[in-house]
């Protein structure tokens, strides 16, 4: 397998974008973007640090202060982000064979819903703008007393690398609509589309300062940007772990705004009364789709012990469809694992689960195409126990963890018994199990008779560990706009 020439002729944008402008990082560093799928060096990147951070911040705040954008009428902010949203429509091929190629999702993913919904939730957050009205309180007659919303600032957005663009929409897309100034910081292992973004940016003439977005390492640009007294708010998703230690940046600078969507260890519940064949497909669907890099990824299966073989055997009937594949064929399913250190990580998982005891019915072994890349086969546990390291810890990769249950208590308390609160599925042909189940169940979004449904209407985000704050709908809007009362005496 190599890089089609269509590959090949694609521009891969690799400066930081400060002030409007494409520049190299201030000492010149740069760091390597590969192609998971063929180890082919796809483009030597900037790799910023604290310098070029003070530098995008100062640009941010210059932007705010001066009301080059902040200043504007939504009615006019909207104008400008319809033209942003217009120009990544015009790209989504470009952006989907970037996001391809420099995190190994399969194209077909990537041209069906990753370049559209970026370009979607653009626009969503751009028509939203004007049509999201302040309030009047009610007082008596000696005064008025107005409640207004107004931009943070400058907002530091913090993005992970199995869905760039799409992430770095949810964040940007209400954060720019409700006036605030942005600096992106996409991961070092999938930074192109972001870059590529900031490009489309710059042609539709958008005003410098208001959207930057700087490459490199969490510990070198996110930290810095974490600890920076002049941000204003921090917006996150990415692992627990890392959420956590910006609460704590955060708290020791200026007391910033934190939203954080973290990890997720997601249950799946199969009643035996479901509609089994859809429920095995949607199974499969949920845990292998973008390599299991998602994090709300249905990775423990819930199935009730009367259907327990015959759902797990419609669920081996499909994986001939799941193997990986090279991922710029339109025909593949499940494409390469980000890269090397991912592969590993879950490969060591997979060897936890064996030595634990759980039972590896498929998979588990890591494969190459033409000799190349980082592809690991769909992989199922059954036999699992909740004590086990598979069943509790995110894995972030294909790797499926099953149990059975009796009753729909027992169901609920295996699906709760965890530090996540993400997502969770319910499976029944009874509504009234349905429901019960998704009240019950303690996680920010419940999937009832599917699995990752939902548009740009509906809030995301988790309970517990899994983070706060909501990205998607109107509520968005609230994270980057602060209230404030004024109240006028009448005389």
């Amino acid at each position: 397998m190599t890089d089609s020439p269509h590959s090949q002729q694609l521009e891969f944008p690799s400066q930081a974008f400060i002030n409007g402008e494409f520049v190299d990082a201030i000492d010149g560093r740069r760091f390597a973007s590969i192609n998971p799928a063929t180890e082919a060096l796809l483009a030597e990147v900037a790799q910023c640090d604290e310098a070029d951070v003070e530098l995008a911040v100062s640009a941010a705040r210059a932007a705010f202060e001066q009301r080059v954008w902040a200043g504007l009428a939504p009615a006019e902010r909207k104008a400008a982000l319809l033209k942003f949203a217009d120009a990544i429509e015009q790209q989504r091929d470009q952006l989907a064979l970037l996001e391809c190629l420099d995190m190994g999702k399969p194209l077909a993913d990537a041209l069906g819903y990753d370049a559209p919904a970026t370009a979607r939730c653009v626009r969503w957050n751009a028509e939203a703008i004007d049509k999201v009205y302040d309030e009047v309180a009610p007082v008596g007659d000696g005064a008025l007393a107005l409640v207004t919303r107004e931009a943070l600032g400058v907002v530091a957005a913090i993005v992970p690398w199995n869905f760039p663009s799409v992430m770095a929409a949810w964040k940007l897309a209400p954060a720019l609509a409700t006036g605030n100034s942005v600096i992106l910081k996409p991961s070092e292992k999938s930074p192109l589309t972001a870059l590529y973004l900031a490009k489309l940016w710059q042609q539709c003439e958008l005003p410098a300062g208001v959207f930057n977005v700087l490459p490199g390492f969490g510990h070198e640009v996110g930290k810095a940007l974490a600890l920076h007294p002049d941000v204003d708010c921090l917006t996150f998703t990415g692992s627990t772990a890392t959420g956590k230690q910006l609460m704590v940046y955060a708290g020791q600078s200026n007391l910033k705004r934190v939203f954080s969507e973290c990890g997720g260890k997601s249950p799946n519940i199969v009643f035996a009364d479901a509609d089994l064949d859809k429920a095995a497909a949607s199974a499969v669907g949920a845990i292998f789709y973008n390599q299991g890099e998602v994090c709300t990824a249905g990775s423990r299966l819930l199935v009730e012990r009367s259907v327990h073989q015959a759902l797990l055997e419609k669920m081996l009937a499909q994986l001939d469809e799941w193997q990986p594949g090279d991922p710029q064929s339109l025909a593949t399913r499940m494409g390469a694992m980000v890269d090397k250190a991912q592969l590993e990580r879950v490969l060591e998982y997979i060897e936890s689960g064996k030595q634990q005891g759980a039972k590896l019915v498929c998979g588990g072994e890591a494969v190459q195409i033409d000799g190349k890349g980082y592809f690991l086969q769909p992989t199922i546990f059954d036999g699992v126990s909740p004590e086990m390291q598979i069943w509790q810890e995110e894995i972030f990769g294909p790797v499926l963890s099953v149990v059975c249950f009796d009753t729909a208590d027992e169901a609920i308390a295996l699906a709760n018994d965890s530090v996540y609160g993400l997502a969770a599925g319910v499976w029944s042909s009874n509504v009234n199990t349905a429901i019960q189940c998704s009240r019950l169940l303690r996680a920010g979004t419940v999937f009832v008779n599917n699995w990752d449904g939902g548009d740009m209407t509906m809030p995301f985000g988790g309970f517990k560990q899994s983070g706060n704050g909501r990205d998607k709908s109107l509520h968005a809007l609230e994270k980057y706009t602060e209230l404030k009362s004024t109240w006028i005496e009448l005389t």
